[in-house]
């Protein structure tokens, strides 16, 4: 099904749904954007989101967005790329996140609509936000039986950083409060941050610390420990790598009667409990005050291309495609 969302700059852009009978999803061509995920048998949408294009194009909150060319901040928005220096806007306590000023988040993709899947593509030109090299990106957003597969794909004319995630905000019981959904995190380490929120190189381990969720817990039972960290970020805004290759379990959130296990192939992710939302209006009435939802970003360590001891770089050299996916996928809770 396909719908009118509104317009921008001139330009219409649509809403299209799929649906099977236990999940239905809603997505927009204005930044592949998840707008809705509604989990049938509970009748219930789990991820916050506007009622039109016109509320996203006023908050810059990132609901449910596509976010590129580089998910998360990367130092002053400086980085090398075989041995030039390029500089990306900073729009972030002096650091350039989410891909720049006008991010992927910004962008009005072609669509295509399959059975089971909508394909968002997207053409960032050379030097767009101060990248180098023409890359193409397609988002796909795939129906599972019992969730939803986001994949994304960049194939670069020259060599270029990709470091996709979506922005999905959850709260699986539909209410304006998720610090008591429980959250399990397959993972004995999590990466500091500075003052700026920017992610450093230096993994700790968890143990022993409000970071630590490697037994499942309410998000909010140590998010407001006497914490450094937690003061950094205003509550959990923190990088944990998930050991392994490939499509692999990170997390498993539980609310009141469902349970969503998050899976992909990234290195990692990043979680962040909704710190700097500001009780803005949402769908069917809904607001979405701070800690209202918990996001869960598939992700390269944030800044990684600065950093290097790190491997894992999100660099697609030219002409090659550099592909991650991410699954949500929903259950009874146990």
């Amino acid at each position: 099904m396909k719908r009118s969302f509104g317009k921008c700059d001139g330009r219409e852009v649509f809403l299209y749904t799929l649906e099977n009978r236990n999940i239905r999803f809603s997505v927009t061509d204005y930044g592949a954007t998840l707008v809705s995920l509604e989990v049938l048998p509970f009748k219930r949408d789990v991820v916050e989101g506007y009622e039109c294009v016109q509320d996203y194009m006023s908050h810059d909150t990132y609901l449910g967005a596509s976010i590129g060319r580089t998910a998360n901040r990367i130092e002053k928005g400086t980085f090398t790329l075989n041995g030039k220096e390029y500089h990306i806007p900073v729009n972030n306590n002096g650091n350039a996140n989410h891909g720049g000023i006008h991010g992927f988040d910004q962008k009005i993709f072609e669509a295509k609509q399959q059975d089971d899947a909508i394909s968002f593509t997207y053409v960032s030109p050379d030097g767009e936000e101060g990248y180098p090299g023409t890359l193409h990106v397609t988002i796909t957003y795939r129906l599972l039986e019992n969730g939803i597969a986001i994949i994304s794909n960049g194939r670069a004319e020259a060599d270029t950083l990709f470091a996709y995630t979506n922005h999905s905000y959850f709260n699986l019981d539909e209410s304006e409060d998720a610090m008591s959904h429980e959250l399990m995190i397959s993972a004995d380490h999590y990466a500091l941050l500075d003052e700026t929120c920017l992610t450093l190189n230096q993994m700790v381990p968890v143990k022993g610390t409000p970071f630590d969720f490697t037994l499942s817990k309410p998000i909010g039972t140590d998010i407001d420990a006497d914490d450094i960290q937690l003061h950094y970020g205003a509550g959990y805004d923190h990088h944990y790598p998930i050991d392994g290759m490939g499509m692999r379990q990170m997390a498993v959130l539980k609310g009141k009667d469902i349970q969503m296990t998050f899976s992909s192939d990234f290195p990692g992710f990043h979680l962040y409990t909704a710190n700097w939302l500001n009780g803005a209006k949402g769908k069917k009435g809904h607001v979405y005050p701070a800690r209202s939802a918990v996001c869960l970003e598939a992700e390269y360590i944030p800044n990684a291309i600065n950093y290097p001891e790190v491997n894992d770089k999100p660099i697609v050299r030219a002409g090659e495609t550099l592909t991650h996916e991410i699954r949500y996928e929903f259950a009874v809770k146990e």
